[in-house]
């Protein structure tokens, strides 16, 4: 099959595999990313060509200058597709789809799975559980909502990925004190009420509108209890027969069909609550999951996530079949922590259910699997526990630059 030419958008350094799978499938790469990723690891041996975008804050960029440079490429390339690498390059990928009129995600899609305002109107509208929420453009509205949901609620931007952003907000007199302070960015929030409850995230790949394959799992620590209070961030599998990961199922195929995703990689989350042991929707995206999951996920299943997607995406352009190989079934665990130290000596830590220590400068990362549930969990444990006496590292929370949306409890 002729090669199809493949534009990645990518502002932050991720992707890897994804990119060289494509090349190894016999297509031609182009790589868009932020100048000041233009030193890093890339796949260079399989990208054929590459250009650079100025940030004007981190992951921002002059979506402007992006058409009209997307413009000048088209003068001599014909694109088959344009694919978003990270969270934040959904909406440049599918404003460049529609501009160009290339198939795939298109912008109102697209705002399914970045727009949490969008995710939580969607979720409603088809009957999926998910926090109570509102919209903060009208004072009315926002006193009506908060004098009928009790505190504490969460204040939260509409496209950040991860935690960031996030307030937890314990009183209303709190409450107008942070939407004061947010100023004309007010309309880039939402409102919801807080469900104490244990997170777990769904990775999945779709194919045809099919989910193809699935990976639940629990996070032992969340980002955005990470986010807050420093700490260590820890989630582990959970095995395929259990009820969890049936329910867990079940909810992610009724979201990811709802919201209309077609083909590619997706990580969801869920919350289920202390209350009343209920089911919650919490947020999707259309990529592959952040904070080295997609290592967990290999360790559990041996299916690389970044590689399948690529597959996929190869077998869509070039009209052929695509089939997931058989998964393993392994117990995984991982851990991650900030650490003192650039260049840590890992034997500490070493165990027979190390998969890797993941290279990372001033951290500790590991990946294991077993066929133990239980001894994943003793060595999630042992090795937070060490880590916290010996290696970590917390830095207070700070705000993007130029941006009020800074990480705290109030």
């Amino acid at each position: 099959m002729k090669e199809k030419t493949i534009v990645c958008i990518s502002c932050y350094y991720k992707g890897y595999d994804f990119i060289e799978e494509l090349k190894k499938l016999n297509n031609r790469v182009i790589l868009i990313t932020s100048e000041n990723f233009k030193d890093k690891k890339w796949p260079w041996h399989a990208i054929d060509e590459v250009y650079y975008m100025t940030e004007i804050e981190p992951s921002v960029w002059n979506l402007d200058h992006l058409v009209q440079g997307f413009s000048h490429l088209k003068k001599t390339n014909k694109i088959d597709a344009v694919i978003a690498l990270d969270d934040y390059d959904v909406e440049k990928a599918a404003l460049i789809r529609e501009t160009f009129r290339i198939p795939g995600m298109g912008q109102t899609t697209q705002r399914y799975f970045r727009d949490k305002l969008a995710m939580r109107q969607m979720a409603k509208d088809s009957n999926i559980d998910a926090p109570e929420f509102t919209a903060i453009f009208n004072d009315d509205i926002v006193n009506e909502f908060v004098d009928k949901i009790a505190a504490p609620w969460v204040l939260k931007p509409r496209s950040e990925a991860s935690a960031t952003g996030i307030i937890k907000i314990k009183s209303k007199d709190k409450l107008w004190e942070a939407i004061h302070q947010l100023g004309e960015k007010r309309h880039l929030f939402l409102l919801e009420s807080f469900k104490p409850g244990d997170v777990f995230h769904v990775d999945s790949l779709v194919y045809k509108k099919e989910i193809i394959f699935c990976s639940a799992s629990q996070y032992l620590s969340t980002p955005m209890e990470v986010s807050h209070d420093g700490g260590v961030f820890r989630t582990k599998t959970l095995g395929r027969y259990s009820d969890e990961y049936k329910a867990l199922a079940k909810v992610n195929d009724k979201v990811l069909k709802s919201f209309g995703l077609v083909n590619g990689a997706t990580h969801t989350e869920f919350i289920r609550s202390k209350e009343n042991g209920k089911w919650y929707f919490l947020e999707t995206s259309s990529r592959v999951g952040g904070a080295h999951i997609p290592d967990l996920v290999e360790a559990s299943t041996g299916i690389n996530l970044w590689r399948e997607w690529a597959k996929i995406e190869n077998a869509i352009l070039k009209n052929e079949e695509y089939t997931i190989a058989k998964s393993t079934g392994f117990s995984a665990g991982l851990i991650i922590a900030l650490a003192k130290d650039k260049v840590l000596n890992h034997e500490i830590f070493q165990s027979e259910e190390v998969v890797k220590f993941l290279p990372l400068d001033y951290h500790v990362g590991i990946v294991y699997k077993s066929n133990s549930a239980e001894k994943i969990q003793e060595r999630l444990d042992e090795s937070a526990a060490l880590i916290i006496k010996d290696y970590l590292n917390i830095i207070p929370p700070k705000s993007k630059p130029n941006s009020l949306l800074i990480i705290r409890f109030v």
